[in-house]
């Protein structure tokens, strides 16, 4: 799982740096032209909404970078606000004394390839992608929250439908799928809770917030 993690982490890293190649050769090109920016912007959009493309992540965010390549102090604000923002909502459900952080600028995370102890988790990327499988959790507590935020992500999840499960997702632009519930365009968001929920011996919290972010939560039948 290890190695699956690191060459997650470098195809996420490589990718990165190939968009801001492309963002630099452009603007040295063309320059912070708005019109370009925001036809990018629309080519990551079709891509992801129409065309069902993950890949237009991409797209977006270079589209994003051109918009705001003059407004850096917009940037780092906007950045330093979901941090804080993060950190608040960790503190606030996170109870255990004792549970995983974690914060990167660009990261990856992939769990369910192989069995994995489950617990409170709190992850926040600027840039990155998640993929977790909870058919494969080792479950040690009655209840366990895990909370997920930051700028630009694609977040996968599997969930075993035995397992008592409740998402809040948002995300202000981007797509959202959990089980047979869909929303997609600006500021969609999704409370969503199985039946189970309230019997189950064992419950999993999904707290989910990006600003562009494609999130697909499926129960496993």
């Amino acid at each position: 799982m290890g190695d699956q993690v690191k060459n997650n982490r470098n195809r996420n890293t490589a990718l990165f740096l190939i968009c801001a190649g492309v963002f630099l050769i452009l603007q040295r090109l063309i320059g912070s032209f708005p019109v370009v920016a925001i036809l990018i912007f629309l080519l990551g959009f079709y891509q992801l909404r129409t065309l069902g493309n993950r890949k237009g992540l991409i797209w977006i965010a270079i589209g994003l970078m051109f918009l705001l390549a003059e407004h850096l102090a917009a940037v780092i604000s906007i950045t330093l606000l979901s941090l804080a923002y993060f950190y608040y909502q960790s503190k606030k459900v996170q109870k255990q004394d004792y549970h995983i952080q974690k914060q990167n600028i660009l990261g990856g995370l992939r769990l369910g390839d192989e069995p994995w102890v489950l617990r409170d988790t709190s992850i926040w990327f600027m840039f990155g992608e998640v993929h977790i499988d909870l058919s494969m959790a080792l479950i040690e507590q009655k209840e366990t929250t895990i909370l997920l935020q930051g700028m630009i992500g694609d977040i996968d999840i599997r969930i075993p439908e035995e397992l008592g499960v409740s998402v809040e997702a948002f995300s202000f632009l981007g797509p959202i799928d959990v089980h047979q519930e869909r929303e997609h365009g600006i500021m969609n968001r999704i409370h969503w809770r199985s039946p189970n929920y309230e019997t189950s011996n064992h419950k999993v919290k999904l707290l989910i917030s990006y600003i562009v972010g494609d999130v697909d939560v499926k129960i496993l039948g």
